[in-house]
């Protein structure tokens, strides 16, 4: 039983594409993708950051090198988009051109978060709110390309957003004291209620932008990253920092319930939640040998990022962890097809 899982992970793997997803066969004419570094494509390339990704060994199993993605290869939001039917990843805001508009934008930035000031710490990044006003110029230079703004608003309508926030707003915000003060100006549950108040307004200006299918990403365990559990250590025996896990499922809590809110206020529109928790769970289960849960692929330098050009380990298929915070591209596989088989609902 254990070898036929390991067959149908293998060709998951090998053939990301297989089963749901015909890639050619386009199910939104659209994707925009609102994020932090987990959907980065190369917009922080240009920004004075340390939150940047465009050197080797990024982008070693990625065909067009290092682009800004921080991963070996392709990233979640990559895989749905093939899923999808895509037959080109979704360009990045910083590169996209002319028409590729209408295919969708890539809107996201590493260390960005809900919050203006999150990230900062790291230099300059996109936060949501610049992230919805890049869009608002995409939206002016698809009028121009359509005609009209009715028929850019149609257009609009039938895409897919997702939008995955609010992990920065803890690792490189709340939980980081040294540099900011909302831990001592909130309680985890007061910062949960404040993040989702702001983040409501974002979705409700979505939204207004056109939005009408919107799946939105919970918090995955920020408290079993490697950079979490060297930072922080670990207590009573758990392998996690459950008080940045336990904040996180605060926040996920009021997200669900913002979901429900959203559905019921706007109901033209097809609000999603993505238990980016319970995928965690079966997908740090798919990966044999507990030291490849824990440990990172790449040689990390003190912020926890691949150090430039040292020699990743070979077996990068059976490693979680590409670097101390993001996942190899095999783990995004696990995670994007089952996040595919949601988002199929409201496509």
């Amino acid at each position: 039983m254990e070898c036929m899982y390991w067959l149908v992970y293998l060709l998951v793997l090998v053939f990301p594409n297989l089963g749901d997803g015909v890639h050619g066969v386009q199910q939104v004419p659209c994707y925009f993708i609102f994020g932090d570094s987990l959907a980065d494509n190369g917009n922080n390339n240009v920004l004075n950051t340390l939150g940047k990704a465009n050197y080797p060994p990024y982008g070693i199993d990625f065909p067009d090198g290092p682009t800004g993605r921080f991963c070996n290869g392709r990233t979640v939001v990559d895989i749905i988009a093939e899923l999808l039917g895509f037959d080109e990843y979704i360009a990045s805001f910083k590169t996209v051109e002319g028409s590729q508009i209408l295919q969708g934008v890539n809107y996201g930035s590493g260390s960005a978060g809900i919050r203006d000031e999150t990230g900062d710490m790291l230099g300059a990044q996109i936060s949501l709110n610049e992230q919805l006003q890049n869009h608002q110029i995409t939206i002016s230079k698809m009028v121009n390309l359509l005609g009209n703004q009715r028929q850019a608003a149609e257009h609009l309508n039938k895409c897919l957003y997702s939008v995955g926030m609010g992990t920065n707003d803890y690792t490189n915000n709340y939980f980081v004291p040294q540099y900011y003060s909302t831990s001592t100006q909130y309680t985890p549950q007061q910062f949960a209620d404040v993040l989702t108040q702001q983040y409501s307004q974002q979705l409700r200006t979505l939204y207004n932008h056109g939005a009408r299918k919107v799946a939105l990403f919970g918090l995955g365990y920020i408290g079993c990253t490697p950079r979490a559990t060297k930072t922080y250590g670990t207590i009573n025996g758990s392998s996690c920092v459950d008080r940045l896990n336990d904040a996180a499922l605060l926040f996920n809590d009021k997200l669900k319930s913002l979901v429900d809110q959203l559905n019921s206020d706007l109901t033209d529109a097809r609000f999603l939640y993505i238990n980016s928790m319970d995928i965690s769970s079966r997908t740090m289960n798919s990966f044999p040998g507990s030291n490849r849960t824990t440990i990172t692929c790449c040689q990390v330098n003190k912020s926890g990022l691949c150090d430039p050009f040292k020699t990743p380990c070979p077996d990068r298929n059976s490693y979680l962890f590409w670097d101390a915070f993001h996942n190899t591209e095999a783990s995004n596989v696990i995670t994007a097809r089952e996040s595919y088989t949601q988002i199929k609902s409201i496509v």
